[in-house]
């Protein structure tokens, strides 16, 4: 069955060459004038500068990102379709987390799926509808995964700032069934527990989570956690680390931090409110000293505008917990900043040693979960960096 009857959209040359070498974005400098009929958030039919058809999107008329791939062959967009990219977005998760309920089920492009993003708790699903396609069929995908997982309720998180970009107002609120509150969930041997509602992103950072229990492997003496949210670092070091001090400027995350140690029986974490870059300041100069240390700040960058500023900001934070550390001391730093690649992050890193006068190693390198998987084509999809470094 094919689509027809979709309003057709011809890309330049560039697009073209985009297109076919797998990039699923075109901006809107590489379309030609669309039809004004077109209001965003329609399925297109694209073609090539001879009127040939190459494939099938999402159309956008805001945001920059004018089309967005959604199949090499003019099928139907419909009902089916969907349900078959979500069943095979979830099939990798069976295969990369079997016997896990929580993981990210959908991963936006990196699951063909773009301007989707769902998070499975348990019975919840925490889902974000970031353009103006998926806003449009946020029903129809919400009955979908309602089939799929039998899932108590379905989290609308649609309140990132990005949806502005598609002229869509950020809104969050229950979508289907009941929500009965904070929802708990397991990260090895920590338990953790979230509000789905009004917590950060779509409540927890999922991304980060093989590497939370990662931490607890290199973690011993005195410990830092910095930027630590709910504690998903934190807590993983007050199973092996002496003392851990989890730094956080929010008051309800501090707050929940304390209920979460409290929850595992943790007694040796101490949870401080306060700007992270304040603290760093202030702690180096008293002259005190940690064995490990973990950074995991928020993006400094929302565009490539932001960057260098960003770099100064990751520089800064890496510097002081060099100076901060003892000899042999482990730094978990991580960057969720996309603009900020791998090769920039180790150069700051590098540097920051320089300018601390300390010799460093390089002990792992490691990005999101397997449940965050990176689509080839498309690296904006590889955004996490977390390096594991010994401070000599």
């Amino acid at each position: 069955m094919t689509t027809s009857t979709n309003p057709t959209v011809r890309i330049t040359r560039k697009g073209v060459d985009r297109w076919k070498a797998g990039h699923p974005w075109i901006y809107g400098a590489d379309v030609e004038p669309v039809p004004t009929s077109l209001a965003g958030g329609e399925v297109v039919r694209v073609e090539d500068q001879r009127g040939w058809f190459i494939g099938l999107a999402f159309y956008s008329k805001e945001s920059k990102i004018t089309l967005r791939w959604l199949s090499w062959e003019d099928v139907a967009i419909d009902r089916d379709f969907f349900k078959a990219r979500l069943l095979a977005a979830d099939a990798l998760r069976q295969r990369a987390c079997p016997d896990e309920t929580t993981y990210r089920v959908v991963h936006g492009e990196a699951d063909l799926l773009p301007g989707l993003v769902v998070d499975r708790f348990g019975d919840y699903l925490s889902v974000q509808f970031l353009h103006k396609a998926t806003e449009q069929r946020k029903e129809l995908l919400a009955d979908l995964l309602t089939e799929q997982f039998g899932c108590k309720a379905i989290i609308n998180r649609s309140d990132a700032n990005v949806r502005r970009l598609e002229g869509l107002e950020p809104e969050k609120g229950v979508l289907r069934g009941e929500f009965p509150g904070p929802v708990t969930y397991r990260e090895g041997h920590v338990t953790l527990e979230v509000d789905l509602l009004t917590g950060q992103k779509t409540g927890a950072f999922l991304d980060q989570r093989d590497n939370h229990v990662m931490a607890s492997e290199w973690a011993f003496g005195e410990a830092l956690d910095c930027f630590s949210y709910v504690g998903g670092f934190a807590l993983q070091l007050a199973l092996k680390a002496k003392q851990v001090t989890a730094v956080e400027i929010s008051d309800a995350a501090c707050a929940q931090i304390t209920a979460n140690a409290e929850r595992n029986k943790l007694t040796n974490v101490k949870v401080v409110s306060a700007n992270a870059f304040d603290f760093l300041r202030d702690t180096l100069d008293e002259g005190k000293k940690f064995d490990t240390i973990v950074l995991d700040p928020p993006s400094f960058a929302k565009n490539k505008g932001a960057l260098e500023a960003a770099i100064r900001g990751y520089k800064e934070i890496n510097l002081r917990a060099m100076q901060l550390l003892n000899p042999g001391g482990i730094l978990i730093t991580a960057s969720c900043t996309y603009h900020v690649g791998e090769e920039r992050f180790e150069e700051m890193l590098d540097s920051a040693a320089a300018d601390a006068k300390r010799r460093v190693q390089i002990v792992e390198k490691r990005g999101a979960g397997k449940d965050h998987p990176v689509l080839l084509s498309l690296r904006e999809t590889r955004y996490l960096k977390c390096f594991v470094l010994r401070v000599l």
